[in-house]
């Protein structure tokens, strides 16, 4: 199994590592497993090992450029690579080639970063399943008949399997969260605004994030302290302050006031992740935290979400629509009814909304809920049940969904498994810019279980 991201670069930079060998390996593994887990859409390993090998000439100069200098890592295909296919998982965009990178992309190859190539996900992120692609499903590493989550489902079971250090997902209605809880990773979204989305190929630009996943929470933070920054050319990223991420770890969390929302988050949970997700409070307990019970109202209208979408695709639909997989096509033109004043009074709830949640964090710091309320279905249980797919999709989404109408920081960590050997997240969410008290809570978490450093059987078979 791979070792973390910040002790992989630690030893990067005193030479003691080669990132060519590195590359190799990442390689070598992709070539091995993504046959089974179908996470890669295109591999790029010219590219990969030209940048390891431009990686290893610089910090031998003792040119270091940082904790991702050199180090491999992967893309959800609907981030713009220059000169590299992006496709979005569709038919629509399997020959669409971009001519230049999105601002993401080049904050981490201004890192000396590696890049390994553009994972599979749920066509145009519009769904939780990583189910419906062109390229055809992606599958768990932890147990392969069982969907990976979505839309990031091809990078959250890349890093369970060790197929690279890290990936960039995106986050609409907790795309990078949910496949992490479901694979076994950390998925972080962070505020809304705090990482530049230019070059994102967009399913509700109100509401897209994008966000590391990592196999821990410091590996998480070392990414976001890269690709968090404000972009002029964004007009919906924001000119905050960037925090020390990665030193923020070390801050303690007695007395941090935890609020728990049983109403809506706990309600209908599959009895291993409630039992799970109990004993993870527990924890947070003995760290010295203090918890509460408490109510808030939760957000749950997706018409700003189902109008943004159709206004993207509207063309496309209208000129192509053979070229969309029918349940995505089905989707999308759910927003063809709404109209602009709908959505123009549904924009101005949202601002409210946006405006208003300092309210939630009057009495506690974070709040603690699961992150996803089910595990992994199977997957041929879903085909051979169609009509279960958007249902259960919609159940799996539940808890991270209105997040994203916040705008708020959340991470998912690994807090358990079920019998059947499947993993169980726990989320945390933060105010508002506050990413560093959510590191490192869950940082705190991580290090007080041992969940983290489990491996998908896979690996060693």
């Amino acid at each position: 199994m791979l070792t973390s991201i910040v002790e992989t670069g630690e030893l990067l930079r005193k030479g003691k590592l080669s990132p060519v060998e590195l590359t190799k390996n990442c390689l070598a593994q992709i070539e091995k497993l993504n046959p089974t887990l179908n996470a890669f859409v295109t591999v790029t390993a010219e590219l990969a090992l030209t940048q390891a090998r431009a990686a290893e000439a610089e910090i031998l100069r003792g040119h270091w450029r940082g904790p991702l200098h050199g180090i491999p890592l992967a893309l959800k295909d609907l981030i713009d690579t220059a000169g590299i296919r992006t496709t979005a998982a569709s038919a629509l965009f399997k020959d669409r080639v971009p001519t230049d990178d999105a601002e993401v992309v080049r904050r981490l190859k201004e890192a000396g970063a590696v890049l390994l190539g553009k994972q599979n996900l749920h066509e145009f992120a519009y769904g939780g399943s990583s189910m419906i692609s062109y390229y055809g499903e992606v599958h768990n590493p932890w147990d392969p008949g069982r969907i990976a989550g979505g839309s990031s489902g091809g990078s959250a079971a890349s890093v369970a399997a060790g197929l690279g250090y890290g990936a960039i997902g995106t986050d609409t209605a907790g795309s990078v969260r949910e496949p992490a809880a479901l694979c076994g990773v950390v998925g972080l979204k962070p505020t809304y605004g705090r990482v530049s989305v230019r070059g994102v190929i967009p399913l509700s630009l109100s509401l897209d994030h994008i966000g590391p996943v990592a196999r821990t929470v410091s590996d998480a933070a070392v990414m976001l302290q890269v690709i968090a920054s404000h972009d002029a050319s964004d007009p919906n990223s924001a000119d905050m302050p960037v925090p020390d991420y990665v030193a923020g770890l070390r801050d303690g969390v007695k007395h941090l006031r935890i609020g728990v929302p049983r109403k809506f988050f706990y309600e209908n949970l599959d009895p291993e992740i409630a039992s799970a997700v109990e004993q993870a409070i527990g924890v947070l307990r003995t760290l010295g935290c203090n918890l509460s019970e408490i109510e808030i109202e939760v957000p749950t209208d997706r018409t700003l979400q189902t109008a943004e979408a159709y206004a993207y695709h509207a063309e496309f639909a209208s000129r192509s629509p053979e070229l969309y997989q029918p349940e995505t096509l089905r989707r999308i033109r759910r927003g063809e009814e709404i109209s602009a004043a709908e959505v123009e009074q549904s924009r101005r709830e949202l601002k409210q909304i946006r405006s208003e949640t300092h309210k939630i964090f009057e009495g506690v710091d974070v709040l603690v809920t699961p992150t996803a309320p089910v595990p992994a279905a199977a997957i041929n249980e879903l085909k051979q049940n169609p009509e279960l797919l958007r249902p259960y999709e919609l159940l799996l989404l539940r808890n991270t969904r209105p997040v994203n109408v916040w705008g708020l920081p959340a991470i998912s960590v690994p807090c358990g498994f079920t019998t059947a050997g499947l993993p169980i997240g726990l989320q945390i969410i933060g105010p508002q810019w506050r990413e560093d008290t959510v590191l490192k809570l869950a940082h705190a978490y991580e290090q007080a279980t041992d969940w983290h450093k489990r491996s998908p059987g896979l690996i060693e078979g």
